[in-house]
């Protein structure tokens, strides 16, 4: 059976009890280094239970134990069944764990009574980006009882999701309800649910007088959660409510654990857990990806965003939403805008500050911020705020576009005194960008398209040098690669090829801001930051924001970023050095510890070989031979200036973000930097390396105050 007899009888002790003398009966657990008594045939199944993940596999979740049926040995094309020995019904269900591939009798368990098929399931996944989670499965068997059958377990499918993964097998005369609820008044500020990353994803419904008012998916935990997240209540106090679950497993505790309180569950180290950023924005709890509707209205910064609130994972697509009045500091508020209803989910755009009320929508005195963005239920979409943008109501007449893309960026175009809606389109089985217009925001007309951009489209006019008279305007989608053109409300025309933005590991899908003051005059981007936090309550975070100009360089008019003078306001005590020499293997820093750190240096290349940084073990590098910076396994193509190079970086608990020549090159880097190296260095490969000016800062955190 692949299990010691005490494990059965432990796992037996945890089950389900229909009555006294009725327990449960495990069939298999699949604990073992073999699968015991049980029949393997062909190289899908390997010699015995797969430890979880397979390599190259997606991560697999949801299974009990260590071990588990996992069909990907050698990947999806390999085949083969795995058959057990024959055992008696003797109780009126069997309940199994499954996951992969959806391929009836193709990758599928099946029940067998006289050598025929009468039971058999498979997985639930067909598409690429499914889950590899497990959940459980029911077959009614109260007809055969007495009978004697045979389990097999069957991979005959090759390609996508070719496999099929099977966890504790059982025998039990209770049945396994489709959805449970539970019911409770709101009397408090939050709804504290339990997430175990991994676990089956459940479809979980907040119903109220007969209505669905939140539905979501969660890995909710059946014991000890590895975190808490919460619904805010706040819509609904005083209101009677039903909680209903799907398909919860056997001593599935969790509903017992979701309770009400006015503050969240598990945040008493909150902003200061381990592997926090403490000067780049992410979510309190959740997911969080691109960056959206970034607007500015009376002194506040407005960052929209992706979020999942109730998962480490991407999924169940919201607006987040987080002001802040010097774009360092930030604070969380109340999700802006919810899915319209399940699987309708809220996907990328952008907000605008509608002056003119062109669309009709003001009631008050505020001015109006209009949201435009992605329902995958209806198509492009439109909402408005009259409470400076804390909530939206959705227009009436939604959808505005319907298309085959998403992500509208949305513009006002000054000369032709117009709006206008950047949006990623698939037009000929191409990827392009569509351009349309509208008088008011509701009634928008198709103009034009160009090639060869992918996703979260941006589009914006700049000065060359500073000079107002001589303007271009700036194309990009998520990667942040770049036209460079002109654009008349209708047609972008580039006046060359794409230009690279940056060249890190972690940049995509940024945003600019709309609606920022003429008095400051900036384009401000924040992108999202691809940087992952295991074990953390939360995931990814933004980059630093950064300024963007247009200079004229050797090669031509080129985009420069830099990071916003406002990183200023958490700067510590500065060190300064000035015109000194690095000699090979110099120790010059070993004063300075922390994981925190604004540097700017201004280095001399003259006949140094390499040089740089060495930020808590991440080398930061210059071959001066080759004329490449680089960190870790990223480079990029980078001339001195007057026989210099200026350095500048950002280091975060798990970011480094390099500026080269007061921006001319950007390389994000993101990943977890070593919690016991806390150093910095200088170094040089060479003789002597000299150093113009060093200036180092360290950082104050963002949620110092919080």
């Amino acid at each position: 059976m692949g299990s010691t007899l005490i494990g059965i009888l432990a796992f037996c002790l945890l089950l389900n009890t229909a009555g006294a003398g009725n327990p449960d009966i495990l069939i298999a657990d699949f604990e073992g280094r073999t699968y015991g008594d049980w029949q393997v045939e062909g190289q899908a199944f390997g010699q015995g239970p797969a430890q979880g993940t397979l390599p190259n596999q997606m991560n697999v979740s949801g299974f009990l134990g260590k071990g588990l049926v996992n069909s990907y040995t050698q990947g999806d094309d390999s085949t083969g069944a795995l058959t057990s020995p024959l055992f008696i019904i003797q109780r009126n269900y069997i309940h199994f764990l499954i996951g992969g591939g959806m391929h009836p009798g193709k990758a599928c368990i099946n029940l067998f009574l006289d050598g025929t098929i009468v039971r058999t399931a498979t997985g639930s996944n067909d598409r690429p980006g499914g889950s590899e989670a497990l959940d459980w499965a029911t077959w009614d068997v109260s007809d055969m009882m007495g009978k004697t059958v045979r389990i097999q377990i069957i991979d005959q499918q090759k390609g996508g999701w070719g496999h099929i993964n099977i966890d504790h097998i059982i025998q039990s005369n209770e049945k396994m309800a489709a959805e449970t609820s539970r019911q409770m008044q709101f009397t408090k500020r939050y709804l504290n649910l339990p997430v175990k990353t991994g676990a089956p994803k459940r479809r979980m419904k907040v119903i109220i007088d007969g209505q669905t008012v939140r539905e979501f998916e969660i890995e909710l935990a059946d014991a000890q959660p590895d975190f808490w997240v919460f619904l805010d209540l706040a819509p609904f106090q005083g209101k009677d409510a039903a909680l209903q679950v799907n398909a919860l497993g056997p001593q599935s505790k969790a509903l017992e654990q979701i309770h009400q309180a006015d503050t969240i569950t598990g945040t008493e180290n909150l902003y200061r857990e381990k592997n926090r950023q403490q000067f780049h924005f992410s979510s309190r709890r959740g997911w969080n990806n691109d960056s959206n509707g970034l607007v500015y209205y009376k002194g506040e910064y407005h960052l929209y965003y992706q979020h999942n609130p109730y998962g480490w994972d991407w999924g169940n697509m919201h607006w987040g939403h987080a002001v802040s009045t010097d774009l360092v500091h930030w604070k969380e508020l109340p999700i802006a805008i919810y899915p319209h209803q399940f699987g309708d989910w809220v996907f990328s755009g952008s907000a605008v500050l509608d002056k003119d009320n062109t669309a009709g929508f003001k009631t008050g005195a505020e001015d109006v911020i209009v949201a435009a963005y992605t329902s995958t239920g209806r198509g492009e979409v439109v909402a408005y705020s009259n409470d400076r943008g804390r909530t939206f109501t959705d227009y009436s007449g939604n959808p505005v576009v319907r298309h085959t893309g998403r992500d509208p960026k949305v513009i006002w175009y000054e000369k032709g005194r117009h709006w206008v809606m950047a949006l990623y389109s698939e037009i000929d089985n191409k990827r392009t960008i569509a351009f349309y217009a509208s008088p008011n925001l509701k009634d928008w007309q198709y103009q034009s398209h160009i090639d060869g951009f992918f996703e979260c489209p941006e589009i914006f006019e700049l000065p060359v040098d500073g000079d107002k008279g001589n303007t271009r305007w700036v194309l990009y989608a998520a990667d942040g690669n770049y036209l460079l053109g002109d654009f008349d409300g209708k047609t972008f025309t580039p006046d060359g090829p794409l230009h690279p933005f940056q060249y890190g590991n972690c940049f995509y899908a940024s945003q600019t801001y709309n609606n920022i003051p003429a008095s400051d005059g900036r384009r401000i981007q924040i992108a999202w930051g691809r940087i992952a936090t295991p074990g953390m309550p939360f995931n990814q975070c933004m980059l630093f924001p950064v300024e963007l100009t247009l200079r004229n360089t050797e090669e031509g008019i080129r985009m420069f970023a830099e990071p916003v003078r406002e990183i200023e306001t958490i700067h510590g005590d500065k060190h300064t050095w000035k015109k000194m020499t690095i000699q090979a293997g110099e120790r010059i820093l070993s004063e300075l510890s922390g994981d925190l750190f604004h540097i700017k240096a201004s280095i001399l290349v003259e006949e140094a070989e390499e040089f740089g940084f060495i930020i808590r073990g991440t080398r930061v590098s210059y071959d001066v031979k080759n004329a490449v910076l680089s960190c870790r396994d990223k480079k990029a193509p980078f001339k001195p200036t007057e026989g210099k190079i200026h350095l500048e970086l950002l280091i975060d608990r798990n970011s480094i973000e390099i500026f080269a020549n007061n921006g001319r090159v950007y390389i994000p880097i993101g990943g977890i930097l070593p919690e016991n190296d806390t150093t910095l260095q200088l170094f040089s490969s060479s003789d002597a390396t000299r150093i113009e000016s060093l200036e180092i800062w360290p950082l104050h955190s963002i949620w110092e105050r919080d």
